[in-house]
């Protein structure tokens, strides 16, 4: 079983926090395009249950996201002596 690597946040005291930075940073403008979503159903009209309805979803795949982010899975993982290639 390997070690787990650490998170970006546990290299560097300067750079505590920058993970929950740059994940609020990039999912932003999805949770401002599902919340604007949900203004454009009000404006036209539609039952507000129905309306917010919609928005336990847009919050859960948002947090899901924000916790994707945080923990780097856009970054690939350090390389080790074990996955190097010769």
């Amino acid at each position: 079983m390997e070690p787990s690597t650490p998170s970006v946040d546990d290299d560097d005291p300067e750079r505590r926090g920058s993970g929950r930075r740059r994940a609020a940073v990039s999912i932003a403008p999805f949770l401002a395009l599902g919340l604007g979503h949900l203004v454009t159903l009000f404006f036209w009209g539609v039952d507000p249950l129905w309306a917010f309805a919609i928005l336990p979803p847009i919050l859960a795949v948002t947090a899901i996201a924000w916790v994707a982010f945080r923990h780097g899975f856009d970054r690939r993982p350090r390389e080790t002596s074990r996955n190097r290639p010769d």
